[in-house]
């Protein structure tokens, strides 16, 4: 989700400014309608949807005309594909409290990616995470959150902090058990604070420390999305387009 796509239009479909463009895509369980914005008379773009689960979708560009039927002007497949992000973050959603696992990512801090790697990691992740049907019990502590504080032992928050992963750490924050997560000690001793502040991580530190502290700059900061039961709507300020989200 949250790619950019563009529709070329054939001759015969560049019509009047009047006639409004959606494309619909309709999968297994869920069907999203976006707005879309004409770049030109030819070409339209929107905004990929954050699909649930990995299958070709059925696409259709409609067409609708204030005082005229909706039209569908033409039909395509759609593939949601699973990558490396989303393999990566059902790993880490479904390893919470998992201590095995936890300590097998610490492998991954030996090789301290670039910078530039580590952006589009936490980027990626991060995105993939949000798109990721959590179960209601979800913690970010795992099945033992109820465990004392005083029992050390390893957290995602440990995991994201020790990478720097800004917006990842942000998106856990957000879930039960996350501002929690910050005062864990690991076998260690350190916290996910005392990790930011040892490595010289300063806005994750900030965003760890600081009330009200913004959300890190990122495709969710350029949109905003509204929940309502089985409904959500999208709006991406930076195309200025809407995504509707239903559940079949």
């Amino acid at each position: 989700g949250d790619s950019v796509i563009t529709v070329q239009l054939s001759e015969e479909d560049k019509v009047e400014d009047d006639v409004v463009f959606y494309l619909v895509f309709t999968g297994s369980t869920v069907q999203h309608c976006t707005s879309t914005r004409k770049i030109n008379p030819g070409s339209l773009e929107t905004i990929s949807p954050g699909h649930d689960c990995c299958e070709t979708v059925k696409v259709a560009l409609c067409a609708s005309r204030e005082g005229h039927p909706v039209l569908v002007v033409a039909e395509e497949s759609f593939q949601f594909v699973q990558d490396e992000a989303y393999d990566a973050a059902q790993f880490l959603a479904t390893c919470a409290g998992n201590q095995q696992a936890l300590n097998f990512t610490r492998f991954l801090d030996r090789s301290r990616p670039p910078a530039a790697d580590v952006d589009f990691l936490d980027e990626k992740v991060a995105l993939a995470f949000r798109h990721l049907k959590l179960p209601a019990e979800w913690n970010v502590l795992g099945a033992e959150q109820s465990l004392s504080e005083n029992i050390p032992r390893e957290t995602l928050m440990h995991f994201a902090v020790r990478l720097g992963l800004l917006r990842l750490t942000w998106f856990l924050l957000q879930q039960p058990g996350g501002r929690g997560a910050l005062s864990i000690h690991n076998n260690e001793g350190a916290t996910p604070v005392s990790l930011a502040l040892e490595r010289g991580y300063q806005k994750l530190h900030q965003l760890l420390t600081e009330e009200g502290a913004r959300e890190p700059d990122s495709w969710s900061t350029l949109s905003h999305t509204v929940h309502s039961g089985d409904y959500s709507v999208k709006h991406h300020r930076g195309l200025g387009v809407y995504l509707l989200t239903a559940e079949a």
